[in-house]
């Protein structure tokens, strides 16, 4: 179990156990429309295009760690983000 663990979390980059991360340029976005948008939850064209942005920068976020995620925990972590973000586009 422990070797299961370890492969899971460990970074294949630096070796050392990575659950989060500090977040990248995208997520900085996403974090930022996020808090635009619980602070001016309107319903005109601001909320709109904050909803784009938001939506649209967890998928790109989501991409990007299942492509370049530095371990398992990470792939898994943007597969489901990037599902959660498809299920609530869909009608």
């Amino acid at each position: 179990m422990r070797q299961i663990l370890n492969w899971f979390f460990r970074s294949r980059e630096t070796g050392a156990i990575t659950i989060a991360q500090w977040p990248n340029l995208v997520l900085w976005t996403v974090i930022t429309a996020g808090i635009l948008l619980w602070i001016w939850p309107s319903a005109g064209g601001p909320s709109i295009a904050l909803t784009v942005v938001f939506k649209g920068g967890l998928l790109v976020w989501a991409a990007d760690e299942i492509v370049r995620g530095v371990n398992p925990w990470r792939r898994c972590l943007g597969t489901a983000v990037g599902t959660y973000v498809t299920a609530t586009l869909l009608p």
